[in-house]
């Protein structure tokens, strides 16, 4: 069964369910989160922060970093435009992500935030590393 970006929501699982550990590496043990099976932040969340962090990146280096598939990324992104939280700017062969940081959080709990206070926490200071996204990189050259 193929999850979908609703399944990959809850962060903890892959094809088949098992449980994996960081940066979606099935061979290493669950970290914190994948132990426990749920995280603060959605799937979705990480999506958009990933590319606040870097707009040209390529979507399979998004899926490598967030730990789920290419194709739930692809998913999440497109659910995104269409709430017109990010858009898609085509250069070249390449897609670049522009993010509007003033759309409001989803929940009603929190609606009187925009989103880009939430980018702003997650945005500043060193960006993660970028191995995963090299390692991924270097697989399909």
């Amino acid at each position: 069964m193929n999850p979908s970006h609703t399944d990959a929501g809850r962060g903890d699982t892959s094809w088949g369910g098992a449980r994996q550990g960081p940066a979606g590496d099935p061979s290493a043990p669950p970290d914190a989160a994948g132990a426990s099976g749920w995280t603060f932040l959605t799937n979705h969340a990480h999506v958009l922060v990933a590319l606040a962090r870097d707009p040209d990146t390529r979507l399979r280096d998004v899926a490598v970093l967030v730990g789920i598939t290419e194709r739930s990324v692809q998913s999440i992104v497109a659910d995104l435009e269409a709430a017109d939280y990010l858009q898609r700017v085509r250069v070249g062969r390449r897609n670049r992500y522009q993010v509007d940081p003033s759309g409001p959080l989803r929940h009603p709990a929190e609606r009187d935030h925009a989103v880009g206070e939430l980018l702003g926490v997650f945005t500043t200071g060193p960006a993660p590393s970028s191995e995963a996204s090299d390692e991924a990189s270097a697989a399909h050259r």
